[in-house]
């Protein structure tokens, strides 16, 4: 792939839209069941894990656990959904629903395809904060109006693993291929981003290697952002995350295309 690709502006324009539009319409016929899946699963981690696990836990980095996990379950929720609305839903449509070849013997494009199904990964995750964040409500853990200040980054971190998800697309086999990218880089950011405890508990080796994953810099910015934390450290985190998306995203457009029109 040529560098200067990696700096393109992608076509997100009416025809990305429609796309968008065409999974919008088809998740209204399965919305409660979807939402059911994208939110409960989450919820029943707040549950067992926040408050659970932490009335264990009498302080973690100066907050109640729950007060510090609560930011990192909604940065997973978003990862979570709009990862495998980019790979399993994606490749189901590239597959064996043929959804993209029949799409493109209209007017819209392999690049806008892309565009659009990005939109909606990133739509579907944000989803799935948005339903997390009301639920927390009841629960009293959302008593500010940061929690507004966090919802664009978290809408990022979305877009972000939807192009991500885009990428191992773009080079799966077969449905088996996905086992590795959950099982071995999906299920360890989960775990070692900083979500349960503070990096400065990990070895000195597994500590720099947190720093890496995507998720580390979503859950720094979102739990700065919500417990008032460095404004240059979470500028720093966000700038990582936005660098990122723009090389995911102009990756995944590159290699679909390739994938559309051979």
């Amino acid at each position: 792939m040529k560098i200067k690709q990696l700096f393109s502006i992608p076509k997100f324009n009416d025809g990305a839209t429609k796309v968008w539009q065409r999974n919008f319409l088809y998740f209204k016929k399965t919305m409660m069941v979807s939402l059911f899946w994208i939110v409960l699963e989450p919820v029943i981690y707040l549950g067992a894990i926040g408050f659970g696990l932490g009335s264990f836990v009498d302080n973690m980095a100066g907050m109640s656990y729950i007060e510090y996990f609560f930011p990192a379950l909604l940065c997973t929720t978003a990862m979570m959904v709009a990862f495998f609305e980019g790979t399993y839903g994606n490749y189901t449509k590239l597959t064996h629903q043929k959804t993209y070849a029949t799409i493109m013997l209209t007017r819209v494009g392999p690049e806008e395809i892309v565009a659009g199904e990005l939109m909606w990964a990133a739509t579907k995750g944000f989803f799935g904060v948005t339903g997390v964040t009301i639920v927390a409500v009841f629960f009293g853990l959302i008593d500010s109006y940061r929690i507004l200040l966090a919802l664009p980054v978290l809408l990022l971190i979305s877009a972000l693993f939807s192009c991500i998800g885009m990428m191992f697309t773009s080079i799966a086999r077969n449905y088996d291929s996905f086992i590795y990218s959950t099982s071995g880089f999906i299920v360890p950011m989960s775990l070692l981003s900083g979500t349960y405890f503070p990096l400065e508990q990990l070895p000195s080796g597994l500590r720099y290697l947190a720093y890496l994953f995507p998720l580390t810099h979503g859950v720094a910015a979102v739990r700065g952002i919500l417990h008032q934390g460095n404004v240059t450290m979470i500028a720093i985190h966000i700038g990582i995350l936005l660098i990122l998306t723009w090389v995911c995203m102009n990756v995944s457009f590159h290699r679909i295309r390739n994938k559309l029109l051979k």
